[in-house]
């Protein structure tokens, strides 16, 4: 694994977080989390506004807010007039919002208010300080009748989060009682917001389905695939510039141009197209014992005439034969010197985890790219909005939005590469580490100015479809098809993705009570969002689940499902469609598909439990090669049973 960028402890960092787990560093920390986001609503963002009745306090606050990646909420005309009467002499209006020393638990009131409804604010922490002249029990009791009434209101709540920064005994009994999570020190409630924001931005994470095919870009896969099977036949880790290249065409992914040569005479040659351009040239050498060519000051610069070139190209073989007699030297690179002002050097690559399979890379590039540190790690796949996530989870981010006289860089084309990258690592398993550094970005776009790509045979289990090195599964958008009912109905059919949820709900109510019954088993009265999201939110290494939609409306009108074992052996399937939609032949097509997909995923089995007076279904599975057995647990199922590979 390439654990210089991709350390364990950070790949664990990026799997938990994706599983929608909130990580914590001690136990401390542990009880505070669960405090808060058993009390209070995650919010919809992370912009925190602040208002308390000391400036120090609350100047601590906006610090460690910023330090740990939250946003001060913005403070509109319209609120600075609300609440511009409740500021000391000497503070503005604005965010913090600095309140009197001697503040009335009222103007708290009025202050924590007008912020929670307030647009641009996702929570506010409260700060109180007591002084000889206020009432720190009346503020708490005032805060807990806010944060009551706040959960209490229907629609987008807000975070609200108290410190009663009191030195002595905290009067919190009111605030526990209105579930108001309040702490001893400003830095404790930030903590405690961000943990609200993670925890509900790992949920986010958790019903992510990438694309397994991006549908923006078609890969040229058997020119990648040519590259990559070259350089396994010839038993070489590393490919060679010339297969590099074809690999990033393959992918559509720009890089600077270059031509690979082998002497000191070629290079001169082949720098001639770029200097008759009015480049200069860079002279990179090529050699498997040097992981990094600047480390031997392998990479010559601003080259401007072809005997320059030549000459460069002889010193440098003369000093390497010098100093590493025994280092093998396959060649050279040549490049133009690419000259864009306001770019940015960024890093993006892949490495490999033994544990969680190929992850992607991302940080701030250059030489010093592992001295920064400054780069974020998600698991493969990714989409767009994956993307966007790690991108924002740098420090680079904020110098890729623009600053002072730099404009914005194209974050989207940026974004772009990412998830082709990361579609690179599902169609190619034996791709076991790249490296694009440094990748230079502007407004215009992008270019890689210096790649390289290491390779290693496959060796996962082909049945599963070739994507077993993936701890997520990718949604598997080869499965999608269109078809006919008996009638000449056109449907569209597809496997579930999780913000099929509130298509599910308006799906159950045109099936019929007693349909509902024969299917669960049991009269179902309601189907809750927890029940809802355990029927969206699949792993599709481990289950499958098809919807057959009607296309000029996207409703949902049947579902075929099937879970397996830890074995991958054995699958248990459930269908169900509307039930105006019985006798069109639906039912007969969703266990046609569920079996076909069985067999393409090598699963042996296929087992389902109905009701014994369920005729129709056990009259279906009999047709479909389905032998029907009584259950030995309970005389009222059958239990149908199809070998798979017993299927012509």
């Amino acid at each position: 694994m390439q654990a210089r960028l991709a350390s364990n402890d950070l790949v664990y960092d990026a799997a938990l977080q994706r599983a929608g787990v909130l990580r914590v560093d001690d136990l401390d920390e542990m009880f505070h989390a669960a405090e808060t986001v058993t009390r209070v609503a995650p919010p919809s963002g992370r912009r925190l506004a602040i208002v308390a009745n000391g400036r120090s306090l609350a100047t601590l606050a906006a610090d460690c807010l910023e330090r740990m990646g939250g946003e001060m909420a913005e403070v509109s005309p319209e609120l600075k007039e609300a609440v511009c009467k409740l500021t000391r002499e000497d503070a503005k209006a604005s965010n913090p919002l600095v309140l009197q020393e001697n503040a009335s638990p009222k103007e708290f009131r009025v202050g924590i208010e007008a912020f929670l409804a307030d647009k641009n604010c996702d929570g506010v922490l409260a700060i109180a300080a007591p002084t000889a002249f206020n009432n720190l029990a009346g503020i708490a009791a005032t805060i807990a009748e806010v944060g009551e009434k706040n959960r209490k209101k229907t629609g987008r709540k807000k975070a609200l989060i108290t410190t009663l920064a009191s030195g002595a005994q905290i009067p919190r009994a009111e605030l526990d009682a209105a579930k108001v999570p309040c702490f001893a020190s400003a830095s404790e409630a930030i903590r405690a917001f961000m943990h609200l924001v993670r925890y509900r931005e790992a949920k986010d994470l958790l019903m992510a389905a990438p694309d397994s095919l991006p549908s923006d870009f078609t890969p040229d896969k058997p020119r990648a695939k040519k590259a990559i099977n070259a350089a396994l036949a010839a038993g070489e880790r590393w490919l060679s510039p010339d297969q590099v290249l074809d690999v990033l065409s393959a992918y559509q992914i720009p890089q600077v141009p270059m031509r690979y040569v082998q002497t000191a005479v070629e290079a001169g040659e082949a720098a001639k197209p770029f200097l008759k351009d009015g480049h200069a040239c860079a002279l990179k050498l090529i050699s498997p014992d040097f992981t990094f060519k600047s480390d031997i000051d392998g990479v010559l610069l601003d080259l401007a005439s072809q005997e320059a070139v030549q000459e460069a190209a002889e010193a440098l073989i003369e000093r390497l034969n010098r100093d590493y007699p025994t280092a093998r030297i396959d060649g050279f690179e040549i490049q133009p010197m690419v000259k864009r002002t306001n770019s940015l050097e960024v890093y993006a690559g892949l490495a490999d985890s033994p544990i969680f399979g190929p992850v992607v890379v991302f940080g701030r590039g250059g030489t010093a790219v592992e001295v920064t540190a400054d780069r974020a790690i998600e698991l493969v796949p990714l989409d767009m909005n994956l993307a966007g996530a790690l991108i924002s989870r740098t420090h680079t981010h904020a110098l890729l939005r623009g600053f002072r006289n730099r404009p914005a860089a194209n974050i989207h084309e940026l974004e772009q590469l990412l998830v082709k990258l990361s579609q690179l690592a599902v169609d190619f398993p034996e791709v076991r580490e790249l490296d694009l550094n440094p990748v230079l970005v502007d407004r215009e776009g992008l270019e890689v100015v210096d790649a390289r790509i290491a390779v290693a045979p496959d060796t996962s289990n082909s049945a599963r479809q070739g994507n077993t090195r993936l701890a997520i599964a990718p949604y598997p958008t080869e499965w999608e098809h269109e078809a006919l009912l008996k009638d000449g109905t056109g449907i569209f059919l597809r496997p579930i993705r999780p913000e099929d949820q509130g298509l599910l709900r308006e799906f159950f109510n045109h099936v019929t009570t007693e349909d509902l019954r024969l299917r669960f088993f049991a009269p179902v009265k309601e189907f809750s969002h927890s029940f809802l999201a355990r029927l969206v939110q699949l792993d599709y290494a481990r289950a499958m689940a098809f919807v057959a939609i009607k296309p000029e409306t996207e409703e949902i009108l049947g579902v075929v499902r099937l879970h397996t074992d830890a074995n991958h052996n054995v699958g248990e399937y459930a269908v169900l469609i509307q039930s105006d939609m019985k006798g069109k032949g639906l039912g007969w097509m969703l266990m046609q598909l569920i079996i076909r997909y069985a067999k393409a995923d090598g699963i042996a089995t296929i087992k389902g439990e109905v009701l014994r007076e369920n005729h129709t279904m056990i009259e279906m599975c009999r047709a479909l090669g389905f032998t029907t057995t009584r259950s030995e647990d309970d005389d009222a199922l059958i239990i149908a049973t199809l070998e798979i590979d017993k299927q012509a």
